[in-house]
């Protein structure tokens, strides 16, 4: 069975009644389709005026009691999402700064606008995720180099599903930039997801699958764009929260004579004289 895992709401801090229902609707939905994992993403557009970092909210204050997943008995587990919208060198400075806000989201994405910052993305900065524009013609090309480097780094591309079915011109936007990755970073490290903002707005983890196939992944890839590839990107940001660094070891090989010294008597090769 397909476990998928929906990612990329936009946090919407409710005030009144029907709103705050309507996200709760949104949460028992993604439920019912069965996604194991909810991100809420809070995004940071820095093109509109000089904002902090907020601390993220915590489920708790969205939901009084989180939806229970049909068949599996247990409750939807939701993760929080930072997403920053670049269009200038300078606002990657917050990310990198040591910023106690920053370290509290499970997840971190960027946005750049242009090729530049695109390739900073790529290969400096510490990120778990990177948004891929589909609501409008892509102002650059992707070039392999930094594609690689990224995949290398265990940094993961974002794909959006929602636009596509809202409007007929960004329909063809998304598969055109879609296909212009894919082909680059051939079906590797990409993951769709739904930024919807209705119940009506979301489809199921085959479902997203199968749009997969029209972005040019692979059956396996489009089935890891819903899945392994989040959980991915889950443990991924939390080494980035936890770890400095990684050791790697490698067993020594042994020669054969000091092998057949630490084997017993029963198990040594016989030899004749």
């Amino acid at each position: 069975m397909l476990t998928g895992l929906s990612f990329n709401f936009t946090l919407r801090l409710y005030s009144s009644r029907n709103e705050n229902m309507s996200q709760s609707s949104l949460y028992n939905q993604n439920a019912k389709l069965g996604y194991s994992t909810v991100a809420i993403n809070h995004v940071i557009d820095f093109k509109e005026k000089k904002q902090e970092i907020p601390k993220p909210i915590s489920p708790s204050e969205l939901l009084p009691s989180l939806p229970i997943i049909p068949g599996k008995l247990k409750p939807i587990k939701i993760v929080t999402r930072l997403t920053l919208v670049v269009s200038d060198p300078s606002h990657c400075n917050v990310l990198r700064a040591t910023s106690s806000n920053i370290r509290l989201y499970d997840i971190i994405a960027v946005f750049p606008k242009t090729e530049k910052l695109f390739h900073v993305a790529c290969t400096n900065l510490d990120v778990d995720l990177i948004c891929i524009s589909v609501t409008e013609k892509l102002p650059f090309y992707f070039r392999r180099p930094p594609v690689n480097m990224a995949i290398d780094r265990g940094i993961y591309f974002e794909v959006l599903y929602t636009p596509a079915i809202k409007d007929s011109t960004m329909r063809r936007y998304t598969i055109s930039n879609a296909l212009s990755l894919v082909q680059i970073c051939k079906g590797k490290n990409v993951i769709i997801s739904s930024a919807a903002e209705r119940p009506l707005e979301l489809r199921g983890p085959y479902d997203v699958a199968n749009l997969g196939l029209l972005f040019g992944l692979s059956e396996s890839d489009a089935k890891a764009a819903v899945s392994t590839n989040c959980r991915a990107i889950l443990l991924h940001g939390e080494t980035r929260k936890t770890a400095c660094g990684v050791v790697y070891t490698m067993k020594k090989p042994q020669p054969v004579e000091e092998e057949e010294e630490t084997l017993p008597a029963c198990k040594r090769a016989k030899t004749q004289v």
